[in-house]
Order: C-alpha cells, then structure tokens, then sequence
C-alpha cells in the first residue's frame, strides 16, 4: 500500500508543479488577491464626494460645510450655483452628497428657529448611503449642540452646565475598528477553498481526459489509496497557501494573531477535508474539466454568501440560516478570526472543529464510495 501511494503522490505532484505558470497560480496569484482584496473588500467609507448648493452664504453656513470637510469623511468637489446641476451631478455618479441651505439659515440659527438642512444622498449602494447619513447626522448634532450653548451663554452670560450621560465606548478584539482585520481572514479562508476546490475537482476528470484512468482501473489500487494519492498533494500545497497568506496578511496588514497558530493549522486540515472531500465529489460527477470547472463555481459562490463573511447570518432569513449549517466554510470563518483576532482556543471553538470533522468525514466517505463504483 505505501508504495502504491507513494507513487501516486509522485505523480500528482509532478502534474501539479511541472508548469511553471500552474506554479504561479498556486503561490503567486493568491498572495495578488490577497493585497488587492484586502484593501478592495472594505465597509469604511471616507472621501466621499460631496456638492454644496448655499443659498444662504454666511458664516454659518460656511462654518457648518467646513465641520463636512473636516471630518475627513466628506470631500467638496464642486460649489452649486444652479437648481438643475443638483440632479446633473447625481445623475453622473459625480457625487454622492449634495448639501443644500436655503436662504435664511443663519437668520433661522440666530433667532433660535429650526434651520433647514437638506442633503440629497445617492442611494443606489444602500450601504454607502446609511453610512454617509450617520455621519452626517453625527455631524449635525455636535454643530446643533454647539449653537444651542452659544445661544444659552448670550442669554445668561455663561456657559449652561447641562446635564449628561456620557457614554463611553471601547472596542475589543478590534480595537481601531479596522476592516481589513475583520475582512482579511476571511479572504484567507476564501482563497483556500477556491484553489483547494479547483485542484481536486479537476483530479479524477483529468484522468478521465487524457485516458489514464483505463489504465488506474487495471491496477491493484484501492479507492482510500487512490483518495490519499488525489488529496494529499493538494493539501500539502494548500498548507504551504495557507502560511504563505497569512504570512502576507501579517506583515502588510499588520494583522494580529493572538491565538495558537498549531491551532489554527490543526483546523486549517479539518477544513481541507472537506473542500478536498467535496472537491473529489464534484469531480467524479463530471465528465468534463469544463464541468468540474461549473461545479466548483456553483458550490463556492453559494458558500461565499452563506459563510457570513460578506453578510450577518443573523440577518438572514430562518430557512437560509438553517442551510448555513451545511456550509464548512462558516465554520472555518469563526474558526480563523477567533485565532486571529480572539485569541481562542480549543475550548472556545471545539464545536466548530467537530462540525468540519463530521462533514469531512461524510464528503470524503461520499467520495470514497463514488470511487468504488468508478474502479469496481
């Protein structure tokens, strides 16, 4: 048996690592998406383009834009003149906010009447625009809160001791609240179950194509040393993917690793067994490359979406909340970023580590029989 294994292992290497561009797409390409996603993929939202129409024109006017721009949040690119360059611009995409202030602004401020403020949001990101309107309502409030105590110290010729409640927040896990700590171990994630997928997916079809697979049938192989042959290389490599984009992640992102890294290997093999599980699955049911190819795509981006990584699973509906449980990429998800950011270990995320075991262990037995009836 193990020199029947070795050679398969042999083999699939040589297949895997004879290319130099394969090369390049197993090591290199994941390092490039990792950078370019991990400063694509991002909810913070500054520099947003902003267009102020003042009709008012006075100090105050003035001084409320400036509390915009200096925010860091808002950027003017344009000062309005017309009605009809509000919607122009909307139009375009040019901008994304539009302040406006009616004449008498400042009269209404001075008088202590409610002053009207009007900001036009580009709502076709539903995302981006709730976010601009926060912190513009943020915004807003200190300059009312402001106003307010200037007007009580003219009134009473100083300052009003109002009552508060202060509260005061504090972070953990994520101090700075930075995306990329949040985002970039989830790509980590994404990126090993797209190459791991696409390997093994395309394993036995390869040998479907090329004809070999006559020749593996004649053999006195067994299907488990046929399935230790396929996947072991590829988990060996995805290994290798695995530190090399945490290493990257690391020392560009400066991402934290509090946890254990034995830890987060030990659960990085749980995962591999059931991509590579349901790698192999996929590729005994395709005749084709091509439609390995399809199958990896229909199951990847399903499990993207349902992993949370983009999306709360708590804010999903019932019914897809209950098919999130199937999905070992959810697990894993919990799994990386509690190691990373939580510093947790086994006895915070063994519940995790069982659910990848268990659906290893049937995508692989899966696997495992479809094989049998290959090389019966």
């Amino acid at each position: 048996m193990r020199e029947r294994v070795r050679h398969m292992l042999a083999k699939e290497f040589i297949q895997a690592l004879r290319d130099p561009r394969m090369r390049a797409i197993l090591f290199v390409m994941p390092v490039v998406q990792l950078i370019v996603f991990g400063y694509a993929v991002t909810t913070d939202v500054k520099h947003v383009a902003t267009a102020v129409y003042d009709l008012d024109r006075t100090v105050a006017s003035r001084e409320l834009v400036s509390r915009f721009t200096g925010s860091g949040y808002f950027d003017v690119v344009e000062y309005i003149t017309e009605e009809q360059r509000v919607r122009e611009l909307l139009d375009r995409g040019r901008v994304s906010v539009v302040l406006r202030m009616n004449p008498g602004f400042e009269g209404d401020l001075a008088a202590g009447r409610i002053a009207q403020l009007q900001m036009l949001l580009d709502g076709s990101d539903s995302n981006t625009a709730s976010i601009v309107a926060s912190y513009a309502a943020r915004i807003v409030a200190q300059y009312s809160e402001q106003v307010l105590l200037e007007r009580l110290e003219r009134q009473r010729g100083r300052a009003p001791d109002l009552t508060r409640v202060p509260l005061e927040t504090r972070a953990w896990f994520n101090e700075n609240l930075e995306s990329p700590h949040f985002y970039v171990p989830g790509v980590v994630a994404i990126l090993v179950t797209l190459i791991t997928l696409l390997l093994t997916s395309m394993a036995v079809v390869r040998e479907k194509e090329i004809g070999t697979m006559e020749q593996i049938m004649v053999t006195p192989i067994r299907p488990v040393e046929f399935i230790l042959g396929k996947t072991m290389p590829f988990a060996l490599i995805s290994f290798v993917d695995v530190i090399l984009v945490t290493s990257v992640g690391v020392l560009w992102f400066d991402l934290p690793v509090r946890g254990n890294p034995l830890v987060l290997l030990f659960s990085t093999g749980l995962f591999l067994m059931t991509t590579l599980g349901v790698g192999l699955v996929i590729s005994t049911f395709s005749q084709t490359q091509q439609q390995a190819m399809m199958g990896t795509f229909f199951f990847h981006m399903p499990a993207m979406l349902l992993s949370g990584f983009m999306f709360p699973i708590a804010n999903m509906p019932t019914v897809v909340q209950w098919l999130t449980y199937l999905n070992p990429l959810r697990y894993f998800l919990v799994i990386i970023r509690g190691i990373f950011l939580k510093g947790v270990g086994v006895s915070i995320l063994w519940p995790q580590m069982l659910a990848l075991f268990v659906i290893g262990v049937v995508t692989l037995g899966l696997a495992s029989r479809r094989f049998r009836k290959t090389l019966a």
